[in-house]
């Protein structure tokens, strides 16, 4: 069977993933690749608009993806887009761009399908194995999807607008300058909020599970102090070390944020928020750690598309 691809356009990022079946029917990994694009801006308007200059680095970073893939003759090649193109007023016409340069039809997921594909892409992990009860949060840069199984199986999903863009836009008066205390208090007050109104109960004695790109930049952080390879660190990252390095960052202006190893300077303006974010879940779900996955969204859509169980 032919290997697929699938390239997720983010908010923040733009991801590769190339994955098979294996002979024990294992889904693995052939290439993987994220770059930083940054379609979005404006999340947090009425009407959000995608701009012209991240539109146009959309689509450049789509076919550089494409140009990686291609070596490998996947079939299919999937490509889905989430928050910032779902919520744009003028997502069609990234599409259309995306469509125009590269050939590929852009699929733009719901909510409730973004959930659930990363529900089905976590499942992948074989570090996860053995956990049966557990909560999923992935947080981007437009959206917050959460997600709980049971016995490992999906009992609740919902996607939440609690992305790090949206909440920086909303809360973070200048995003050059320290991040204030005040901000972490409204982004937390308003995650209880969003979570209230959305009916998400956080009471499953379980696991915390954290997905998408602020615990990978965590772990970076972590690695690069450490003078470590993100893989030789442990995968289990206690919230105390999230409130030190959000007390860290958020003393430093962006300017100094930017050159933090591990932290890419195109995430550091948003990263505080992000943080915030996680804290915030912890408190209203009394956790104490966070366990990191590196399967998300891309494992989801390629399990699906090549059959078999979720793994």
């Amino acid at each position: 069977m032919s290997p697929v691809a699938v390239i997720d356009i983010g908010s923040n990022s733009i991801k590769l993933l190339v994955a098979a079946r294996s002979g024990d029917a294992r889904l693995v990994a052939k290439k993987l690749q994220t770059l930083e694009a940054r379609i979005s801006s404006g999340l947090s308007a009425e009407k959000p608009r995608l701009g012209a200059e991240g539109m146009a680095r959309g689509v450049a970073a789509v076919q550089e993806l494409l140009d990686e893939a291609t070596p490998w003759e996947p079939d299919p090649i999937l490509v889905v887009a989430t928050s910032a193109v779902r919520s744009a007023s003028n997502g069609a016409d990234f599409c259309a761009q995306v469509k125009a340069k590269t050939g590929l039809t852009v699929r733009i997921l719901s909510g409730d399908e973004e959930a659930r594909l990363i529900g089905r892409g976590l499942l992948c992990d074989p570090k996860l194995s053995q956990e049966r009860d557990f909560y999923v949060f992935d947080l981007g840069g437009g959206s917050l999807e959460c997600i709980a199984f049971a016995d490992r199986k999906m009992t609740t999903s919902v996607s939440l607008p609690l992305g790090c863009v949206r909440l920086t836009e909303q809360f973070v008066r200048d995003p050059s300058a320290p991040f204030p205390a005040e901000a972490q208090a409204a982004i937390a007050a308003h995650t209880r909020a969003a979570l209230s109104a959305a009916h998400v109960s956080l009471a499953l004695q379980g696991t915390a599970i954290g997905t998408g790109g602020t615990l990978t930049t965590a772990r970076a952080m972590l690695a690069a102090r450490a003078g470590q390879s993100l893989e030789a660190t442990s995968t289990d990252i206690p919230v105390a070390t999230l409130r030190e390095l959000l007390a860290h960052l958020g003393s430093l202006p962006l300017a100094e944020r930017k050159k933090v190893p591990g932290l890419p300077p195109g995430r550091a303006d948003v990263f505080p928020a992000a943080l915030a974010t996680l804290l915030a879940l912890a408190d209203i779900g009394s956790f104490d750690t966070y366990r990191h996955s590196l399967y998300n969204l891309r494992w989801g859509i390629a399990a699906e598309a090549l059959g078999g169980s979720a793994s």
